[in-house]
């Protein structure tokens, strides 16, 4: 177990982000959208769930989707982009392919550039999911992360909020982890 550093008291005890949860006016075209276009995996739900969804797995986050029951509680309009909107936003090692992965599949999106020559620039894509939420990708880690307080009082996880992950034909599926890559 990790031990607390000097200050931590105050901190609560979150590890990292588990999940979104996004309703849907239809769970498989959604599906169909996280895992063939961005990638995800999707993973077994509890049996005690007896509502039409799915839970999706990557990139050290889940994904939730739940079909809607009230499609007035879905964004309107679908075709809408607005990167001040809300969005979910996820981190890419290759914009470039990431953007032609998007072409190919007849994504609609928005492509800009943010910075200048002090700051560094960050690409940015931003296109919705079948029920009008938004997403974008970014070549973040090219912005160094300034705290405007303490450096402190970041909380860095490290890999402990990587779940256990139950590998066809382990022994031990409990305590099974998917091989994790070191940066």
């Amino acid at each position: 177990m990790e031990k607390k550093k000097k200050g931590d008291e105050s901190r609560p005890p979150l590890m990292a982000l588990n999940h979104v949860s996004r309703l849907c006016k239809d769970v498989n075209k959604s599906l169909e959208f996280y895992t063939k276009v961005l990638g995800f995996v999707e993973t077994e739900r509890p049996a005690s769930l007896d509502f039409n969804g799915a839970w999706l797995f990557n990139y050290g986050v889940g994904i939730h989707l739940v079909q809607a029951k009230d499609e007035d509680k879905l964004p309107s309009n679908t075709d809408h982009l607005d990167p001040m909107d809300n969005h979910i936003s996820f981190q890419c090692e290759d914009m470039e392919a990431l953007e032609k992965r998007l072409k190919e599949v007849n994504v609609k999106y928005i492509k800009r550039t943010v910075g200048d020559e002090k700051d560094a620039a960050i690409d940015q894509l931003f296109f919705n999911d079948p029920d009008g939420f938004m997403v974008e990708i970014c070549n973040c880690e090219n912005l160094e992360l300034v705290p405007r307080d303490s450096a402190d009082a970041i909380y860095l996880p490290g890999d402990r909020h990587a779940p256990p992950v139950a590998i066809p034909g382990s022994s031990n599926h409990a305590d099974t982890r998917l091989p994790q890559t070191n940066s």
